[in-house]
């Protein structure tokens, strides 16, 4: 988050400099593509001292903006986040923005239509997912297949920290139905889903096929990230849409696009059982794959 604040301020600066990116990097002596890293937030940017205070120079920051982003960018140095160890084996370049944001949010809701999300997974269940091809993860090398399923193991701290983000679920009823390993992991894994909706902060509900026609068959399973206000009330962070691929991952943080994502939410919410009858059913499905 701190990372695109900085990029935040950096564009702003540049427009109103009356630069474009070309500009601005034609007089930097830099690529095109590094300016767009660093107003994108892209995690692996480093800002050397020097190079920040030639953006600035030539962007005709104010004192207070320099000031500022000068401290910003320093702490981006002195700062490493638990997930860096995972980078390279086990995380994606391009799942790490979302690990970021996901620590970063105050309000995650997720609407998955084919598996359980990753943050209410168990070990079993997860070692079954990475067991699948994947263009992010070599799941072929045992050491990375281990290492990503602790990684999504240790993400699930998030749920249970102080202070920690509310997750609201909305899942496919296939979800529950479709066996993922054997009758016990599946077993094991709809209990955990029971257990994770028994904390305060924790929300899933299930969208049964005799819902019909809803707006999340438009949309596949998707993200949707809100962030904390600051002390005036203003978002520290816009709201960010995820969606995931197999070889990558697309974020929509335009005020048209996640108004959409919105939209579906909506429809969805309108349809899904509630709580009580979620968990019912969630419990009358776990029982079978016990009795198989």
């Amino acid at each position: 988050m701190l990372r695109r604040q900085i990029g935040r301020k950096f564009e702003s600066l540049r427009r109103a400099a009356g630069l474009t990116m070309e500009q601005a990097a034609e007089r930097l002596d830099r690529a095109r593509a590094t300016l767009h890293r660093i107003e994108n937030g892209a995690e692996h940017v480093r800002f050397r001292q020097a190079d920040v205070q030639q953006m600035l120079d030539l962007y005709g920051a104010s004192a207070e903006d320099s000031e500022l982003l000068l401290a910003m960018t320093a702490a981006t140095r002195e700062n490493k986040n638990w997930w860096h160890d995972y980078i390279g084996s086990g995380l994606p370049r391009w799942f790490q923005l979302y690990i970021g944001l996901e620590a970063g949010a105050s309000n995650i809701r997720q609407y998955e239509a084919e598996l359980v999300p990753g943050l209410l997974q168990t070990r079993a269940y997860a070692e079954q997912v990475f067991k699948l091809p994947s263009g992010g993860i070599d799941t072929s090398d045992n050491e990375t297949h281990q290492r990503a399923v602790q990684l999504r193991v240790e993400r699930q701290a998030l749920l249970t920290r102080f202070s920690p983000p509310q997750l609201s679920v909305i899942i496919n009823e296939a979800v529950l139905r479709r066996p993922v390993g054997n009758n016990a992991i599946m077993a094991e894994q709809l209990h955990q889903i029971i257990k994770a909706a028994e904390l305060p902060n924790v929300t899933v509900q299930v969208m049964n096929f005799s819902a019909g026609l809803h707006a999340g068959m438009t949309a596949g399973g998707f993200s949707m990230l809100e962030f904390p206000q600051d002390g005036n009330g203003r978002e520290t962070e816009p709201p960010v849409a995820y969606l995931e691929s197999a070889t990558g991952a697309i974020y929509r943080d335009k005020p048209h696009e996640t108004v959409v994502y919105d939209a579906i939410w909506a429809d969805m919410t309108g349809r899904v059982l509630n709580e009580s009858r979620s968990t019912s059913l969630i419990q009358q499905v776990a029982e079978e794959y016990s009795r198989a």
